[in-house]
């Protein structure tokens, strides 16, 4: 089978910064790495992953299904090359993956992404470059990313109320829920050492959407429009948050969705 234009997953890649696929195996990853960009891209983002993933994703994790995680953990081969001062690390990645996996089978969707750029998050930062690192890192997104049954109400609350403590934001279900377009999770990442809520959506008509939100003392701004990695963002700021909504969906409909939620949303 032709693999060139087939972007690996997730755990794959994470195997292969681990160094836990067979040489065989490392081979095929380290090809695509060198023969596709997007693949050399996903590889680069996920080694630099640094979320306290226990913290951030506690409420999702405490619904996997415990026995079915433990099955998968102790399925993982440890290899005796892997037995080094970085294996605990190692450990804790594979039990994250365990998580990911049980959380999958009970219809929760998480991503394992983090946005960890090294630019500075000043004021001047936040009006453009958090938007460039999360154009970057939504770029990369596919509708099989997103594919897969949306989440229940209540998965949807637990999600969301990791933006509660670390961001100041009370969201509920439905004052990010977009008409026609399906909620797929909501994640609290980091960028440049801070909180960054990320809200995933599947548009049936253009594919991934995302809502995007950080702390901001910049001051009140209207919404704006720009074009970053082939996309379509509109971004505003009330007196505490930045936002910006991304996707491939025309100007005037992205322009259309944010006016329709932004009073939603403010915090």
């Amino acid at each position: 089978m032709n693999t060139k234009h087939t972007i690996p997953s997730d755990e794959d890649l994470t195997a292969f910064i681990d160094g836990e696929l067979t040489a065989e195996e490392a081979a095929r990853i380290q090809t695509m790495v060198n023969e596709d960009k997007a693949v050399a891209e996903r590889l680069e983002f996920l080694a630099r992953a640094s979320l306290p993933f226990e913290q951030a994703f506690a409420p999702l994790l405490s619904q996997a299904p415990r026995e079915k995680l433990e099955t998968m953990l102790a399925a993982i081969p440890v290899h005796e090359s892997a037995r080094s001062d970085s294996a605990l690390a190692f450990a804790t990645r594979r039990r994250f993956l365990g998580a990911l996996a049980a959380s999958l089978i009970a219809g929760i969707a998480i991503d394992r992404a983090v946005i960890g750029m090294g630019a500075r998050f000043s004021a001047k930062d936040e009006n453009s470059e958090w938007r460039a690192v999360v154009a970057d890192y939504i770029s990369l997104y596919t509708p099989e990313t997103l594919a897969g049954p949306s989440p229940a109400r209540e998965a949807q609350v637990a999600q969301l109320g990791a933006f509660d403590e670390k961001l100041g934001l009370s969201l509920s279900p439905e004052a990010v829920s977009l008409p026609g377009i399906d909620f797929k999770r909501a994640l609290l990442l980091q960028y440049d050492g801070k909180p960054l809520a990320q809200i995933a959506y599947l548009d049936p008509e253009t594919g991934p959407m995302a809502l995007c939100i950080v702390r901001s003392d910049a001051g009140s701004k209207a919404p704006d429009l720009e074009r970053r990695k082939g996309m379509n963002v509109v971004y505003w700021s009330n007196a505490t948050h930045a936002f910006m909504l991304i996707g491939h969906a025309a100007a005037d409909r992205m322009t259309a969705i944010a006016d329709g939620m932004r009073d939603r949303v403010a915090a």
